[in-house]
């Protein structure tokens, strides 16, 4: 039997990020997400209440707490990740919670001095927004990427400017563009954070705007779903609105990550699928969530019955 390859090596029909960790690291790289105490702009300077999706509790793991600081965060996450994963190559420091660059550069550079001092950190990885990237940050950020692994990931959520006025989202498509700019000029590796289900978006325009997300180029893309959470805006708007979004059964969301990757550029490593938080968050569940790998079993078996992979539909495409 002919063995599998695929554009970016291996047998798995996308583009890993186990793989990626394989090769650049040797093995399993575990993230550490910590709440560094910074807020967002939504919620501060603009004071306009956040996104309308927002419930940073339902990603917060129980070891996150602001009064033990990033050192107590990651020895705590260290000592939690290495009851349950074989991270035998280390682990990252995740800046998860908010906006991490809504802050100083010399702040934010005190934080990733005293994490990477940390016991088995390998990395640095940074969430945050497209509107919260002035040159001073850019310039630290730069600065790290010569120091250590480091990775900047960008809340797009979506590729329109109606969806995204509409959730409060407080920046536009076009500044998404930008703020990849100004990190690719930089040379400093982007993870681009998706949503699908959003209001007035549907399948076929994800799938149309497949080719944005390739224009932006992130070397890692991180795929969500919509989830309903508890004492959200968009709680009550799905509630009274129903038809304003697209629901998707399991079977539903597993062919159209199918088609949609088929449309993705085999250069971009995919880091999700879907999210994961503990059911008591969630105020409407439309299937029953599948564990993250149980969903890429699935994936992987849908693209093995295609005989399809991750970019199959761009070799005729400019």
């Amino acid at each position: 039997m002919e063995e599998l390859s695929f554009p970016w090596g291996g047998e798995r029909r996308f583009n890993s990020y186990g793989r990626f960790c394989n090769e650049r690291f040797g093995g399993r790289v575990q993230r550490i997400p910590v709440d560094a105490g910074f807020s967002c702009p939504n919620r501060e300077s603009r004071a306009e209440g956040g996104c309308t999706y927002c419930s940073n509790q339902a990603f917060s793991p129980a070891y996150v707490a602001k009064s033990t600081g990033i050192v107590g965060q990651l020895r705590d996450g260290r000592l939690f990740f290495s009851k349950h994963y074989n991270s035998n190559k280390g682990y990252f420091a995740y800046f998860q919670s908010y906006t991490n660059t809504f802050t100083t550069a010399s702040k934010l550079s005190g934080l990733c001095d005293a994490a990477l001092r940390e016991a088995g950190i390998r990395g640095i990885i940074i969430s945050t927004r497209p509107d919260c990237l002035p040159d001073s940050i850019l310039d630290f950020l730069s600065e790290l990427n010569g120091k250590t692994y480091l990775c900047v990931e960008i809340g797009i959520e979506s590729f329109s400017d109606k969806t995204l006025g509409h959730i409060n989202r407080g920046h536009t498509v076009e500044c998404a563009f930008e703020a990849f700019r100004k990190l690719h000029e930089r040379n400093i590796p982007t993870c681009a954070h998706i949503i699908f289900g959003l209001p007035f978006e549907t399948p076929g325009s994800w799938i149309e705007e497949a080719k944005l997300l390739n224009a932006l180029n992130p070397e890692f893309l991180k795929i969500h779903h919509l989830q309903i959470f508890k004492g959200t805006q968009i709680e009550s708007e799905y509630l009274n609105n129903p038809g304003r979004f697209h629901v998707f059964d399991s079977d539903g969301y597993v062919n159209f990550i199918c088609d949609y990757i088929e449309r993705l550029s085999p250069n971009i490593v995919i880091e999700r699928f879907c999210s994961e938080v503990p059911p008591r968050f969630l105020s409407v569940s439309h299937w029953q969530l599948l564990r993250h790998h149980e969903l890429v079993g699935k994936i992987e078996d849908e693209l093995e019955q295609r005989d399809s992979f991750q970019g199959i539909r761009l070799k005729n495409s400019n």
